[in-house]
């Protein structure tokens, strides 16, 4: 069908808002709706389908209810590939955390002394002040301090410089 601008513009005025209450039916966001209607009178110009006159409002409502489709499966990939991608950024960061964690536990079981790794277990992983620690070793809080000090200089050269 060969459109004046005129017959266009009545085509608009008449059926958009029925394309528009359906369209936001399906896709419930006023924007999307728009759009969906928009993409549908944009296709209808440049390819200026053979419609009959008596057909125009159901050839209307059916690309309407398609192009809604169209947008719905596109959300719904959307948000299928972004939570494939943050599930995988969980289980990468997951991998990383692991491997840091079995190379510092290599670098603390080859580099440190007994007391080193006993003084780094009861503070770190016993939650034990530099006090508590002292008290349990039988040492003083100053020799906490220097054997917690000496042990993280010692994990940070071997981590930095990939020695484990």
């Amino acid at each position: 069908m060969d459109y004046s601008k005129q017959e266009f513009e009545r085509l608009f005025k008449e059926h958009y808002p029925h394309m528009y209450r359906m369209a936001f039916s399906m896709v419930e966001n006023a924007d999307d709706a728009k759009d969906a209607v928009h993409q549908v009178f944009t296709q209808m110009w440049k390819g200026k389908p053979q419609v009959a006159e008596k057909s125009t409002r159901g050839y209307l409502l059916a690309a309407t209810r398609n192009q809604c489709l169209h947008l719905l499966r596109s959300r719904q990939q959307q948000r299928q590939m972004e939570h494939d991608l943050q599930h995988d950024m969980v289980i990468s960061e997951s991998d990383e955390r692991k491997e840091l964690l079995q190379q510092l536990r290599q670098v603390i079981d080859e580099n440190l002394t007994e007391q080193d790794r006993r003084v780094l277990s009861l503070h770190y992983e016993e939650d034990m002040t530099y006090n508590e620690t002292a008290k349990v070793l039988g040492i003083s809080a100053a020799a906490v301090n220097k054997h917690i000090t000496r042990s993280l200089a010692k994990i940070r050269k071997y981590l930095k410089g990939g020695f484990y």
